[in-house]
């Protein structure tokens, strides 16, 4: 089989490259008592979609430094006891999806609760300079300021806003709160489940946003980490700063997360990545220490990765 990366069984035992900063565990503190002291002022809209089976909702919140998020919400009627919830994460640039696609688990008692992330694809704000759509770029935003200004960190935030409005939801039984999602939608789904712990079950596949460093030396800085590139050519291109950069870079790395993560784990790879190279998943995942299952596609890449939405929902049916 053609290699792209490390062979699998190195993958497993790869640890990653970019920096851990020293201060980490300290900066997440921080960056959750900020949350803390934010109030979610979540409002409900009926949406113009309904269904006979579920009711739709526009459901906006506030996030840290101000910003309006929205997440569309499906929750079942007629159910009578408390019914899991799943936390739903699009992927880099894009936004929650139509209604259509999150009825199949609504039909199953789920509630749903898909993300827009600030700025990019959908309708929350991101309110770093301008309100509303930035849509990229923000890997690198806030790289030359403040740590605590990093555009992630607040994305990060928010599926956490999220996941806590979720757990007091009426019908949705806090023990049973998933996340799940693909690429960025990966990443957030861990990040969320590191920073809000009570979160029972993830399952993210083929996550972004771990390990950049690698994803620089491998010369996959393109596609979706391009930001990478472009920040070293227009802002440092002698990389005078290279040490500099990925240590902050460090503070948004998964794989720094990973370890606080205390929910069950179904993760999904494909070992022909070339978007989010198998090497930076590895990292982080084999910083898991919680309950986890590894599920390998080795002629797959970046796409669509035939049964893996049945086993996740299989996965989020299993008492």
């Amino acid at each position: 089989m053609p290699l792209i990366d490390m062979p699998l069984e190195q993958l497993k035992k790869y640890e990653g490259r970019n920096p851990r900063p020293a201060d980490f565990d300290a900066y997440w503190e921080r960056a959750l008592e900020e949350l803390e002291a934010v109030e979610a002022n979540f409002e409900l809209i009926p949406s113009a979609f309904q269904t006979p089976q579920a009711e739709c909702f526009d459901l906006y919140f506030t996030g840290v430094r101000g910003a309006r998020i929205h997440a569309k919400y499906i929750r079942p009627k007629k159910v009578d006891t408390p019914q899991p919830a799943i936390l739903q994460f699009h992927g880099y640039t894009g936004d929650s999806g139509d209604w259509q696609d999150k009825l199949a688990y609504a039909s199953l008692g789920f509630s749903v609760l898909a993300l827009d992330c600030r700025g990019q694809g959908g309708s929350s704000e991101d309110t770093g300079g301008v309100k509303g759509n930035t849509h990229n770029g923000h890997i690198i935003r806030g790289l030359d300021d403040h740590p605590d200004n990093l555009l992630f960190r607040h994305i990060y935030l928010d599926t956490v806003q999220l996941a806590r409005i979720a757990f007091g939801l009426p019908g949705v039984d806090p023990q049973r709160v998933y996340a799940t999602g693909g690429s960025q939608g990966g990443a957030l789904t861990i990040a969320c489940a590191a920073l809000e712990p009570r979160v029972k079950k993830l399952a993210p596949t083929f996550p972004f946003l771990c390990d950049y460093k690698r994803v620089w030396e491998m010369d996959l800085d393109k596609d979706a980490y391009l930001e990478l590139n472009t920040f070293f050519r227009k802002f440092d291109p002698l990389h005078e700063r290279e040490d500099e950069i990925f240590e902050k870079l460090g503070y948004i790395d998964l794989q720094y997360l990973a370890p606080r993560i205390q929910g069950e784990v179904l993760f999904f790879t494909g070992l022909m990545d070339t978007i989010c190279p198998p090497s930076t998943q590895f990292a982080a995942y084999n910083k898991i220490i919680s309950p986890k299952q590894l599920v390998v596609y080795p002629d797959f890449g970046h796409e669509w990765l035939p049964g893996s939405a049945d086993r996740v929902m299989q996965f989020f049916l299993e008492e």
